[in-house]
């Protein structure tokens, strides 16, 4: 049995990486905690949080070269906020989550998952 305090800690720490860091540091964390931890809701939430934080660089580097097209860029002004409020919003619904349901990971909506 996995103490559930420490599962809903780390578990947030993984997904609330993203708020603490810059561009390249959100992903160490998640990282780190998943070659770390020996909890499986663990491991499962830092694959989580690894694939949104990569899948959040894919999709800003993608508008940036939308922006810099002058073509699209009219496209890139109307993603950028949508991308900004995906980036900030659903990391608190994933925090919100595993405090409230510890034993089930939390899966991100609209991303690719590598892991």
């Amino acid at each position: 049995m996995y103490d559930t305090d420490k599962r809903k800690l780390v578990s947030a720490l993984c997904h609330g990486a993203i708020f603490f860091t810059s561009l390249v540091f959100p992903v160490l964390i998640p990282i780190a905690i998943l070659l770390v931890s020996e909890d499986p809701a663990v491991k499962d939430n830092a694959k989580e949080a690894i694939n949104f934080q990569l899948n959040v660089l894919l999709y800003g580097a993608i508008i940036a070269f939308m922006a810099a097209t002058i073509i699209l860029l009219p496209l890139a002004w109307i993603l950028g906020p949508l991308l900004f409020i995906f980036h900030w919003v659903l990391p608190v619904f994933a925090i919100l989550d595993v405090l409230g349901n510890p034993e089930k990971p939390y899966r991100y909506p609209f991303i690719f998952r590598l892991l």
